[in-house]
């Protein structure tokens, strides 16, 4: 009989702001990684239903791993207050310090935007993660400008970052100056035709969602070995 994943509300992950609202989709027992995932700005509407945010989650199940998606303090049924990214970072702590209680395995992590520079922050250098995802990160957006100087910090993980070549919020060349400073192992992707949320462009409307699920499953593939179903 194949497996099937299921998604699941979790209860008792709190942060320091009280609980957090968060969703699993269930893996496979004989999982190998366990998976975080972290939304976009919830002042622009970001929570863990965002479509960049289902499709990363997708990918990743689709290789039997649990895979958790959390909303940030002040976001959906989280307590707390918005906190400008600061509080957001320990927010990411207590759900990888869930999934590590909850599974004992070692982390793959993937953020979008906002959650991607919140992400890292929180996840570069703890030896519990051995993966990281950054999609779309922002440089600058909506007024609030973006610092990468802790991505060295980051070590020599296995590193992905996608990006759509028309995302207003990460010009290519500022992007690049970012990621050269990222050590290896690592792979860049831009997504041709796609914007922030991988979204098609004039000329090429059709939606990128499918481009960052196979960046995704290929990058798993590749750095860790691991077969889909």
């Amino acid at each position: 009989m194949q497996w099937r994943s299921h998604v699941k509300t979790v209860e008792g992950l709190s942060g320091p702001a009280g609980r957090l609202e968060a969703l699993l989709n269930t893996g496979r027992e004989d999982a190998l990684y366990a998976v975080l995932v972290a939304h976009p700005h919830p002042l622009g509407g970001g929570t863990m239903h965002n479509k960049v945010v289902y499709h990363s989650a997708k990918a990743f199940s689709s290789f039997g791993l649990p895979v958790l998606r959390f909303n940030f303090r002040g976001t959906g049924l989280s307590e707390g207050a918005h906190d400008e990214g600061r509080g957001e970072v320990d927010d990411v702590r207590a759900a990888l310090d869930w999934l590590d209680t909850e599974y004992r395995l070692p982390v793959l992590f993937a953020g979008f935007s906002f959650g991607s520079n919140v992400g890292l922050r929180a996840c570069c250098g703890d030896a519990r993660v051995q993966g990281l995802v950054g999609i779309g990160l922002p440089v600058e957006a909506d007024g609030r400008n973006y610092s990468y100087g802790f991505l060295p910090g980051c070590g020599a993980v296995p590193k992905l970052f996608v990006v759509g070549d028309h995302d207003p919020f990460a010009p290519k060349a500022a992007l690049n100056a970012v990621l050269e400073t990222a050590l290896e192992p690592k792979r860049v992707v831009w997504v041709e035709g796609a914007d922030h949320f991988f979204a098609g462009i004039e000329g090429s409307p059709e939606t990128k969602l499918p481009q960052l699920g196979a960046a995704i499953r290929s990058w798993v593939k590749d750095e860790f070995g691991l077969a889909e179903g």
